[in-house]
């Protein structure tokens, strides 16, 4: 599978000179399949998503989009993704089960008048909404692990794909100071790639649990528990910016790589 960086922000967009070369968008990452030229997968729609039309070559976008949770950073970008609101669209998108709604009303407590113009259904397109349990499942072919974590305001996943035994962690949202669980150790044993919440560095701590995120010290040390090859640091905080962020992987000693994620990031498995 190939990964390309889409949105790599946290919290709300980060526009200006400063935020350039790692970008401003918030969580998006399009997930193309082995052998393929566009993405079928989205992880998250974020503002990042507005960018995965130059992906797909002029075409509608056809496939799967699975949401981490419904945090407006999370989500912001769906309305405003041409390739997704067209009548030759085909988009299924699964959010997190919580309070026995269907995944429709769910979206549409953020996405409907007067807080906006259009409900889910003003979506032009083949729009299905899920609601998705913890476990495994296949999303367009891919295998697909959905593990609760910590974080507040919601039910939060991290989710784990697997392709021809490569196996990717996307844990955008997560507070290991407050709990890991051995279902979420469990799923992350021997990735190959965890991309995890690095919102806050250490001196931030109290901050970072109060906003129920991780410190980048909180994502290396659980990439080095769980035995992952690389740690991609994500969803930067908006203050960081470009000069900041271009340290960050040098914060915490490790034998591990780690890297920073920024838009156009390309991982390929």
């Amino acid at each position: 599978m190939r990964l390309t960086f889409l949105g790599v922000r946290g919290s709300t967009c980060a526009p200006g000179s400063d935020f350039v070369r790692y970008g401003g968008h918030t969580s998006c990452i399009a997930v193309t399949p082995r052998g393929g030229d566009k993405p079928t997968l989205l992880l998250d729609a974020g503002t990042g998503i507005r960018s995965a039309p130059a992906m797909l070559h002029g075409d509608a976008f056809q496939g799967s989009i699975l949401v981490s949770h419904l945090h407006w950073d999370h989500v912001q970008g769906l309305p405003f993704f041409p390739a997704g609101d067209r009548a030759d669209a085909v988009v299924r998108m699964y959010v997190p089960a919580q309070d026995g709604r269907s995944g429709r009303d769910l979206l549409a407590q953020l996405m409907s008048p007067p807080g906006f113009p259009i409900e889910p259904e003003g979506l032009l397109g083949d729009w299905t909404f899920e609601t998705l349990e913890p476990g495994p499942t296949t999303v367009e072919g891919f295998g697909v692990t959905a593990v609760e974590v910590e974080h507040k305001g919601g039910r939060t996943y991290g989710y784990v794909l697997e392709d021809d035994g490569y196996r990717v962690a996307y844990v955008p949202d997560h507070a290991p100071a407050v709990g890991v669980s051995d279902e979420l150790l469990e799923a992350l044993h021997g990735v190959d790639v965890l991309i995890h919440d690095a919102q806050f560095l250490e001196w931030e701590r109290p901050r970072a649990r109060d906003y129920g995120h991780a410190t980048v010290d909180d994502a290396v040390h659980l990439g080095e528990r769980v035995g992952a090859r690389t740690v991609v640091l994500f969803h930067h905080g908006p203050h960081r910016t470009d000069d900041a962020l271009d340290t960050m992987a040098d914060v915490v000693p490790t034998d591990l790589e780690v890297v920073t994620a920024r838009e156009g990031l390309v991982l390929d498995a």
